[in-house]
């Protein structure tokens, strides 16, 4: 994760419940999986839609089409090379 181990995420969370409470610390987890859940959504939404406009433009169809012939005639030369 960023270089955290097992004494460390202790240390924090002994930290967190010291200033929060053992009331608010559910709250707060509830808080932040929800975050983190809403910004994993809006990524996905992102995503999809780069997807979308990737096969709308003409340019960049053509484009993914030439890579996919590029990459074809790539893997043939490694089969004959060998």
């Amino acid at each position: 994760m960023f270089g955290l181990g097992t004494p460390e995420l202790i240390v924090i969370l002994l930290i967190a419940f010291l200033i929060f409470g053992s009331k608010k610390l559910p709250e707060i987890g509830a808080g932040l999986g929800k975050a983190i859940g809403s910004f994993k959504k809006g990524l996905g939404d992102v995503e999809e839609a780069g997807g979308a406009l990737k096969k709308s433009l003409p340019v960049v169809k053509e484009l993914t089409e030439v890579k996919e012939t590029l990459d074809k005639a790539k893997a043939v030369t490694r089969v004959l090379g060998k």
